[in-house]
């Protein structure tokens, strides 16, 4: 299963009769799924099918979905309120002779309010229905040309993820492969302390600095960490190959990269060392960055 980027934008659009529908789905980043719906007034009949084809698409990310209608080719119907024209000309009998103003039009009359209605024309219950499926049947073809592009930022990223891998496991065997990592090295630069300390006064236990010579030998070993790294990149490697909504568990697995890396550079005496820990810490930042836009 390909791997699927958060972001993505699609746009459709299509007539059911005299509507004229379009839909704009715009996904980003979320820790979860959360579909954020704008609909028309009159069209909340639609929400519960889109919500669960949603739901079936995707595992992660704001989804906004905006839907647009309109009525096309419908003669507008004017109609008169019989009744509220009725009240209001009765009004104005009794207001006659007590108010000193000019006699009424009939276009201020018609311009009150619910007096004079523009309307479409009536709609039937299956046109509307159908209507209804129509722009159902279209956010499922707008959220599949989604998906494709979210697929297809996925690829991107994997490329992008596969090669921050490498050069983890790469810096990570340069790490390894460092001289003053070897026993001899190590060796002899104890022995170079101790014997300069022993030089300095002979009041040291030569027993005692062979003991806390063995503790910081212990103390300062990557061999741990360096096998943890061999082992997370082969998860993430692992991970890639198989696909599908693996965003958190990479999420986890970088945190981790960053764990050791830390510790690396704590533990490291060596200025060589020291670099490579510190250009680990930059690629595993951008591996981390990387994943974040990861389903």
């Amino acid at each position: 299963m390909a791997l699927a980027s958060m972001t993505g934008f699609a746009r459709s659009h299509g007539l059911a009769g005299t509507y004229a529908w379009s839909w704009e789905l715009k996904s980003v980043n979320a820790k979860g799924l959360d579909l954020r719906l704008r609909l028309p007034a009159g069209w909340d009949a639609v929400e519960v099918p889109v919500r669960a084809s949603a739901a079936k698409a995707l595992a992660r990310g704001t989804v906004y979905g905006t839907l647009s209608v309109s009525r096309e080719g419908v003669a507008p119907v004017v109609r008169i309120n019989e009744q509220v024209l009725a009240a209001v000309l009765d009004t104005m009998k009794t207001l006659t002779g007590q108010v000193d103003a000019a006699a009424p039009r009939l276009d201020g009359i018609l311009a009150l309010k619910g007096v004079m209605e523009v309307i479409e024309d009536d709609e039937s219950e299956e046109a509307r229905r159908a209507a209804e499926a129509d722009v159902i049947a279209g956010f499922d073809r707008t959220l599949a040309e989604l998906s494709a592009m979210r697929r297809r930022e996925g690829d991107a990223l994997a490329q992008i993820l596969t090669q921050r891998v490498r050069e983890i496991a790469a810096l990570a065997a340069r790490a390894d492969a460092v001289p003053a990592r070897k026993p001899e090295a190590i060796k002899a630069r104890i022995a170079e302390q101790v014997a300069t300390l022993l030089e300095a006064s002979n009041r040291f236990d030569p027993d005692r600095l062979h003991q806390e010579a063995i503790l910081i030998v212990t103390k300062t070993d990557i061999r741990e960490e360096l096998d943890r790294l061999a082992s997370h990149v082969a998860q993430v490697e692992r991970l890639i190959a198989d696909g599908g909504a693996i965003g958190r568990r990479l999420d986890f697995l970088a945190q981790e990269f960053n764990r050791e890396v830390n510790t690396i550079c704590s533990k490291s005496n060596d200025v060589e060392l020291t670099n490579i820990g510190l250009e680990l810490k930059s690629v595993v930042e951008q591996f981390r960055e990387q994943v974040q836009n990861l389903e």
